[in-house]
């Protein structure tokens, strides 16, 4: 079978479990600027370019993908939100993108083939792609409303060659994650779809939505429900929210989306709200409890963390909901009514 319909299968017996933050993780390592920059030769300073750990630390990688992996997942994310070629250029280190997205998803690749060969039970890899520090909706010079630093086409251009070197180094997925805006996702989407003509094969979708205040809506204006129209054309094999907030605030977007979306649903949070240091305190069983309510009502099918969770959030939510029916999805009927491509029938 292929990686959609192994995924698929598996989804559809119980609740999955994707991975929790790599930043917090890298973080506990205390590495210092000889860590990131290794023997590159790179002008610029390298400590904070998780990314490049593929590349001069890879034990480090592989260390974080196995804790995951031993407690519960069945899905890692690379280590490539920031492998591209906008945010790469902050390091000066834009001529190591293709080497980087390889290098990532090629590591994790090998560790949950691993995994799966020990237990027969099959692990999946999602190269990850983050929205960049760019956006395509809104202008970042309050003077001048219509500029944009880049254009469509140019993101375009950016996201598709990590994509295609992400499926070049092995990955089942491509996750476009923490959307801040629509317009940058759809860019996206429209790199996958190119790479997957110029490549000629499928390449399954998932898309992770991020809310900017608690609304329910991300920076560029749109609630769950409208992104999710906004974005349902690419056919995502899920769909879902991260970062954000922590499970306790997400609870009615959640619910929201797996009435409507015809996708399965994939929600990480982060380990609560951050304190006065930017550190988040919520206890794994904390965010267990709280994913478990959703669980417990139908509306999840992959869980995970987010900013601040660990090995240890993963493992207590992959405990709490272990033997909980995972989502079903919405009828085409209730669908296509709730998307308002048909009016509803009082009478049916």
């Amino acid at each position: 079978m292929s990686a959609r319909e192994t995924f698929l299968a598996e989804a559809a017996k119980r609740i999955l479990m994707t991975d929790g933050a790599w930043g917090t993780q890298i973080q506990n390592f205390k590495l210092a600027e000889a860590d990131y920059a290794g023997d590159l030769g790179l002008s610029h300073e390298q400590k904070g370019n998780n990314d490049i750990l593929a590349l001069t630390r890879p034990d480090v990688v592989e260390q974080i993908a196995c804790a995951y992996f031993d407690a519960g997942s069945d899905i890692i994310s690379t280590n490539t939100f920031s492998s591209n070629l906008i945010s790469q250029a902050d390091y000066g280190a834009e001529h190591l993108v293709k080497e980087l997205n390889i290098a990532n998803a090629a590591a994790n690749r090998r560790i949950a083939d691993r995994y799966a060969a020990q237990d027969g039970r099959p692990r999946f890899v999602a190269g990850a792609i983050g929205p960049t520090n760019k956006t395509l909706s809104l202008s970042p010079d309050v003077n001048d409303p219509g500029f944009r630093e880049i254009t469509f086409d140019y993101l375009v251009d950016v996201y598709r060659e990590q994509v295609e070197a992400l499926v070049e180094g092995g990955v089942d997925f491509i996750l476009i994650e923490t959307v801040f805006d629509t317009l940058n996702c759809k860019a996206g989407i429209m790199a996958v779809k190119q790479a997957e003509e110029a490549l000629d094969r499928d390449i399954p979708i998932m898309i992770s939505m991020t809310l900017t205040d608690l609304s329910g809506r991300n920076l560029s204006g749109h609630t769950v429900e409208a992104f999710w129209n906004a974005v349902r054309h690419a056919k995502p094999i899920t769909i879902g929210l991260n970062c954000s907030f922590g499970a306790e605030q997400l609870r009615p977007h959640v619910k929201l989306l797996s009435g409507v979306a015809d996708a399965l649903i994939m929600v990480y949070p982060n380990a609560g709200l951050p304190n006065d240091l930017g550190e988040y305190d919520e206890l794994p069983e904390q965010t267990a409890a709280f994913v478990r309510e959703w669980a417990e009502a139908g509306q999840v099918n992959v869980l995970g963390g987010c900013c601040g969770s660990s090995p240890a959030h993963i493992a207590a939510i992959a405990k709490t909901v272990t033997g909980i029916s995972p989502r079903v999805l919405p009828s085409v009927a209730v669908q296509t009514r709730l998307a308002g491509l048909e009016p509803f029938d009082i009478a049916a």
